[in-house]
């Protein structure tokens, strides 16, 4: 039996520390300071993360269970744009590179994102 997406991402401490690295990169990248920049505390911090760590962790076939709003309700208003939604996947490209994904699991990973582009992004 071939092991799922999650377990090949190291289960949820591998897909924890993906999406931490993420983050900081969203955060110390000027483009994303509008969306993360001082509107949020540490704590809304955290738990933006912790819901990013649970949706992938289901998404790719773990145990978790997301807990959050839909993507569509989430963005909304946020005025995402496609430039911002191609600056995220570098950064989580250059991520997924760095804990050295091979290719088919991060082509894997991108099109589970993608799928939730439409809910995401507002302006193309």
């Amino acid at each position: 039996m071939e092991a799922t997406l999650y377990e090949r991402l190291g289960g949820y401490n591998g897909i924890s520390a993906v999406v931490d690295s993420v983050f900081e990169r969203l955060l110390s990248d000027k483009r994303f300071t509008k969306y993360f920049g001082s509107r949020l505390s540490e704590d809304s911090r955290n738990r933006l993360r912790q819901l990013q760590k649970l949706m992938v962790c289901q998404a790719t076939g773990g145990p978790c269970f997301y807990l959050g709003r839909d993507m569509k309700t989430v963005h909304k208003g946020m005025g995402i744009d496609e430039g911002d939604w191609q600056a995220f996947v570098v950064h989580m490209k250059g991520v997924l590179n760095s804990f050295k994904v091979p290719d088919a699991d991060q082509k894997a990973v991108l099109e589970i994102l993608n799928g939730a582009k439409n809910g995401i992004v507002e302006k193309t």
